[in-house]
């Protein structure tokens, strides 16, 4: 994506973070010269000195087998976001924008089946379950064996290790001190939580 040098995000923990935080992304792949994408939940941490992303697609969704080792994919994440209006600024001949913060994963992607790696394809879902709603853990080891290993065999598990992060974080950065303080303080009265969210955003740089 286009990144400015003063919108730049370079703190790889930080981006890390933001990808916890705004975990359901969409994967973009190539499938036949055509891009493809889906949205998934993800789980992000660091591995070694890499990073590496976790997910899984339905079987039936064909995504999955456009996904190899030989291609990089692009995984999205997108966060708070807040229309900018140009009555904030000094100079009346401006124009609107919008601030927003996002990051994007390449990497190359492992997939793995139940048939092939039962032990790691559970790991995957007992992983996600603790990630996401740790409290129905319990619920699924007791459901019986046949619905569990039908649901396992429904899925495909992947696994994306991460050569390359690139976040955004576009703030007004560009504005004067006093322009910046006027448009945080706008955007904090607001009723919506996300453009509550870049207020704050713009408030802790």
């Amino acid at each position: 994506m286009y990144v400015p040098g003063f919108n730049r995000m370079d703190d790889v923990n930080e981006m890390i973070a933001f990808i916890k935080k705004y975990s359901f992304g969409v994967l973009v792949s190539a499938q036949k010269g055509v891009p493809v994408a889906t949205h998934l939940p993800f789980i992000a941490r660091k591995a070694g000195d890499g990073v590496r992303l976790w997910t899984h697609f339905a079987v039936a969704n064909d995504h999955w087998q456009a996904v190899s080792n030989r291609t990089e994919s692009l995984a999205i994440f997108s966060g708070p976001h807040a229309y900018i209006t140009p009555t904030l600024y000094d100079k009346v001949e401006s124009v609107p924008t919008w601030n927003y913060i996002a990051v994007h994963a390449y990497g190359t992607i492992e997939t793995f089946a139940y048939h092939d790696d039962p032990e790691r394809l559970e790991a995957l879902l007992v992983e996600t379950i603790d990630y996401y709603e740790a409290s129905y853990q319990a619920q699924w080891q007791s459901l019986s064996d046949r619905f569990r290993n039908g649901m396992k065999q429904g899925i495909i598990g992947i696994e994306m290790t991460i050569t390359r992060l690139q976040g955004k974080a576009k703030l007004s950065q560009n504005k004067a001190h006093h322009e910046q303080a006027r448009i945080a303080e706008a955007l904090e009265q607001d009723s919506d939580p996300l453009v509550k969210e870049i207020a704050y955003a713009m408030q802790a740089l």
